[in-house]
């Protein structure tokens, strides 16, 4: 059966992410459903270019509006292998951490939460206040996995490209869908 996987972006620096996220993805041959916070727009355009829209768009992913809080995935009963929300804001993980519902990206992910389906935040923010590790703590106490998209260098990464590929491809590796795929630690 094809794994379904929910991905949200929210307005965090890291667009790059998300769009590598849906790639990876798509070479799995995973259902996409995509959520794009307002916020998240306006940073795919200040950081990656309007092209950039566009092809979002034309990666095989079915997009929903983050008001449309009546779509499938806002219902436990619509059976999903996971979620990832990639770039997560810090007030996309503080709303999910509160179960404050107010949107379908945070709808989906509380969904994720009460069904015990895998949640994984790319949180991105630093550095940290209380409030951000107090709102991690609490995601993570409720299930979810935070996963700041810190790079690893053992893989000697030449290209931005790489670094973003190797965090992309480790993120889809926590949903357990297919083999994984991140480069590993060979040791000595």
């Amino acid at each position: 059966m094809k794994p379904r996987v929910v991905v949200g972006i929210s307005g965090a620096s890291g667009a790059a992410l998300g769009i590598r996220v849906i790639e990876i993805l798509a070479e799995l041959n995973a259902r996409v459903d995509l959520v794009i916070s307002q916020a998240a727009e306006r940073t795919i355009i200040e950081e990656l270019g309007a092209s950039a829209l566009d092809r979002i768009n034309e990666l095989p992913a079915c997009r929903y509006k983050a008001f449309d809080i009546g779509a499938s995935i806002a219902s436990g009963s619509t059976a999903t292998s996971g979620m990832i929300v990639v770039p997560c804001s810090m007030r996309t993980l503080s709303a999910i951490a509160h179960s404050l519902s107010d949107n379908l990206l945070v709808r989906a992910a509380d969904v994720h939460l009460k069904e015990r389906r895998p949640l994984i935040l790319i949180a991105r923010e630093t550095p940290l206040h209380l409030g951000h590790l107090r709102a991690m703590t609490a995601v993570t106490e409720m299930g979810g996995l935070v996963m700041p998209p810190v790079p690893a260098f053992y893989h000697k990464p030449a290209t931005m490209a790489d670094l973003v590929d190797q965090i992309a491809r480790r993120a889809v590796d926590l949903l357990h869908i297919a083999p994984a795929t991140a480069r590993t630690w060979k040791g000595n």
